[in-house]
């Protein structure tokens, strides 16, 4: 089967978040199940940069009023399509915002270009090519099933995955007439809005399938606390919806042979981590003793609970914990954490910044990892903790309470827990927590045991693309 993916970002091109990670990560799980995938995503100056000796597969002259060239180069297993066009992606800010923070104004024209480049190579555009399925993510692509929709060619089928329905792709009504769609296409059945536009909101109503990235997660979009407006769209295609958890990288993610690991180790050797934790005291200037070192590694956002990390750093030094904390995000929530640090010297680290190595390395070398997420989707950084021995401290939320068994009484007993879950996202809430965690922590055995259990959990991409291939299957064309 034949697949054309399309996405903003990839890893290892270009990255903001966990969607760079499954765009990268998919397409090589499914070699195995007889899946053949092209990714087509934006020509970015990294990207531009990293790829080499690409090929020209297609031109347009006129892609919504800018010239375009479609490149094909294999990048580290990954089979590239590029959308090389200099005056949507030759910027020096990052992917969807400028230099100073603010969404690039012509946000909606760059992206539904990719998804019209998506469309036409669903069409059979680029010669000796045509997918036999398209498979869209988020709002930056979700526009290509609606280009497919009013293509005169016979249409393909397409899954439409939503990694957060938060971001949706929302434009006024005055852009329509430069997407060059037909008019009859500013309809409610497709991408019209309460009067505007809504990228995600066309790519729910035309694709074939939709998925999300944990079964708790599509569950929790159908309610109004979480489905952001979209719950009853979502609510008319609910026997179209599918939750298929993420899975990681296990080669990228190995702790036994991770490049950027100070001393490799696995679930027999867990002691050989105390090399990595003294790599990560110094970085962020901790005291090296005993205590344990809880890490977050997150976007500094209201989203992933960091207000609260800020609200009870005092309290989790109080009680016997130090605190390395690595990411960016809200100004105010950096402001706080910073301010904390400087009240804590030799407990509390903190690290402006995305730093893609170190992140490595602290799930490497810390003792527990505090996801404290109001909603999570899916959630990578509880997987990569778990393959680490960096146990989880997560919101029972999403895809953190698909992935991570708590260590209640009876999970401890029968030797499956993996992890500490919480609820309500709150300051007393994340406090039990970690009063458990400490506790746990105190007995070395049972600390040990959730490390171990945790190591052995499958977090593999194997039995999602095993799904994804089945789900592909069941919308293909007969044959195929």
């Amino acid at each position: 089967m034949k697949v054309l993916s399309v996405s903003s970002e990839v890893f290892p091109l270009i990255k903001t978040g966990g969607l760079a990670d499954v765009a990268g990560a998919l397409p090589i799980a499914l070699k195995r199940f007889g899946v053949e995938t092209k990714t087509l995503m934006p020509g970015y100056p990294a990207v531009m940069k990293a790829i080499r000796n690409p090929i020209v597969r297609l031109q347009f002259d006129d892609l919504l009023g800018e010239p375009a060239t479609v490149l094909e180069v294999e990048h580290e297993g990954i089979d590239i399509l590029v959308l090389n066009a200099p005056a949507y992606y030759d910027r020096t800010g990052g992917p969807y915002l400028d230099a100073t923070g603010r969404d690039y104004p012509d946000n909606w024209r760059r992206f539904a270009a990719l998804s019209l480049a998506g469309a036409e190579i669903a069409a059979g555009l680029m010669p000796d090519w045509r997918p036999d399925l398209v498979h869209t993510h988020d709002w930056q692509s979700a526009m290509t099933s609606v280009y497919m929709r009013y293509n005169p060619t016979p249409e393909l089928p397409s899954v439409l995955t939503i990694h957060n329905i938060a971001f949706q792709g929302q434009f006024g009504a005055d852009i329509f007439p430069g997407l060059r769609l037909p008019p009859h296409a500013f309809a409610t059945e497709s991408i019209e809005y309460y009067g505007n536009l809504g990228f995600l909101k066309g790519g729910l109503q035309t694709a074939h399938a939709i998925t999300t990235v944990s079964p708790s997660y599509a569950g929790e979009i159908l309610t109004p606390e979480f489905g952001m407006g979209l719950q009853g769209v979502i609510a008319s295609r609910i026997d179209s919806l599918h939750g298929i958890v993420n899975g990681i990288d296990t080669d990228v993610w190995n702790p036994s042979t991770d490049p950027v690991v100070h001393t490799h180790y696995n679930g027999t050797t867990l002691k050989s981590r105390v090399e990595n934790r003294t790599s990560i005291a110094e970085f962020f200037g901790l005291h090296n003793d005993n205590a344990p070192i809880f890490c977050i590694i997150s976007r500094l956002t209201w989203q992933k609970g960091m207000d609260v990390i800020a609200a009870t750093a005092d309290e989790i030094v109080d009680m016997g914990g130090k605190l390395a904390i690595l990411g960016s995000g809200d100004a105010a929530i950096e402001g706080s954490l910073l301010a904390a640090a400087a009240r804590h010297p030799g407990r509390i680290g903190v690290s402006i910044g995305y730093n893609e190595p170190m992140s490595h390395l602290m799930q490497a070398g810390c003792d527990a990892i505090i996801i404290p997420s109001r909603f999570e989707p899916c959630g990578l950084t509880q997987l990569y903790g778990l393959r680490y021995g960096c146990v989880p401290i997560v919101a029972r939320t999403g895809g953190l309470n698909d992935t991570v068994i708590d260590a209640n009484h009876a999970a401890l007993a029968a030797k499956v827990a993996t992890g500490i879950q919480f609820s309500p996202v709150t300051a007393s809430g994340l406090l039990q927590a970690i009063r458990r965690a400490l506790h746990l922590y105190a007995d070395q055995k049972v600390w040990t045991q959730l490390q171990k259990q945790g190591m052995k959990s499958d977090v593999s991409w194997e039995k999602s693309a095993e799904r994804y291939a089945a789900l592909y299957s069941s919308l293909a064309p007969k044959g195929k």
